[in-house]
């Protein structure tokens, strides 16, 4: 075994000392770096986060930008269809104001004409012959009170006045038959009327004794037959819808020359 060398010994262990201080060094040097770059990543971390914020917030202003340009793009087509709507009325409100004075005036002349219609009809039912004669002439009454009325438009006055030439008018085109009193033979009785259009027939069915015809030019009613009393029993049957439509000859006068 050779000698202990003590020079040796204590080289060995300054270069075991040196060796342990290079490598805690290292390792100091190293941890430094490493958190350095890590900070770094951090912070390259962080500013892409911000940078994305911003496109974000970016995008998101543009798309806004873009969306109230188009709305109001459309705001711009409404306004403009508005425009027109508001000229259009206002060109229906100077057609309504014109058309209201133009109905004043029309108003002022159609009045008097209504009333010599109304006139002119209560003369027609005093000078036809007399079927219906209370209910026509209160008719022509009605609208004599109609006109003197204040709560009923000229519309209305004039509807009433031509609805009434319709009912005169259809009945010189329909037959019916109802009861009423004639004065006839110097008495009043109960007959049965038979109106065919304009035509005026009587017929008391009790004993068969009174048929008569209105006889226009005379004014009055003049006696029938016995063939013309069958031919108004049959033809009041029809009337009363007891026997289906037939010919029936009724005594008519044929119109005179004048």
């Amino acid at each position: 075994m050779s000698p202990f060398n003590w020079k040796s010994w204590i080289v060995a262990i300054l270069a075991a000392g040196t060796v342990s201080f290079s490598t805690a060094g290292f390792g100091q040097s190293l941890d430094q770096i490493l958190n350095k770059q890590n900070g770094r990543t951090r912070l390259a971390q962080e500013s892409q986060e911000r940078i994305d914020g911003v496109v974000k917030k970016t995008r998101s202003l543009e798309d806004q930008y873009k969306a109230a340009n188009k709305e109001i793009d459309g705001l711009k087509v409404y306004n403009t269809l508005l425009g027109l709507q508001v000229d259009n009325q206002k060109a229906k409100i100077n057609d309504l104001r014109n058309s209201i004075d133009q109905v004043e005036v029309i108003n002022r002349q159609i009045v008097p004409i209504m009333t010599q219609m109304i006139d002119g009809l209560e003369q027609f039912v005093t000078l036809d012959v007399p079927f219906l004669l209370d209910e026509r002439q209160e008719r022509v009454a009605n609208l004599k009170d109609l006109m003197e009325r204040d709560d009923v438009t000229v519309a209305e006055k004039f509807r009433k006045v031509t609805e009434a030439y319709q009912i005169e008018n259809d009945y010189g085109r329909t037959i019916e038959t109802y009861k009423d009193t004639v004065n006839i033979d110097g008495g009043t009785r109960e007959v049965d009327y038979l109106r065919v259009g304009r035509i005026a027939l009587i017929y008391q069915s009790q004993d068969g004794q009174v048929s008569g015809a209105w006889d226009q030019s005379a004014g009055q009613w003049r006696a029938l037959g016995n063939d013309s009393k069958n031919q108004i029993k049959f033809a009041l049957q029809i009337a009363m819808k007891q026997k289906a439509p037939d010919l029936v000859m009724l005594p008519v006068h044929a119109p005179e020359a004048n």
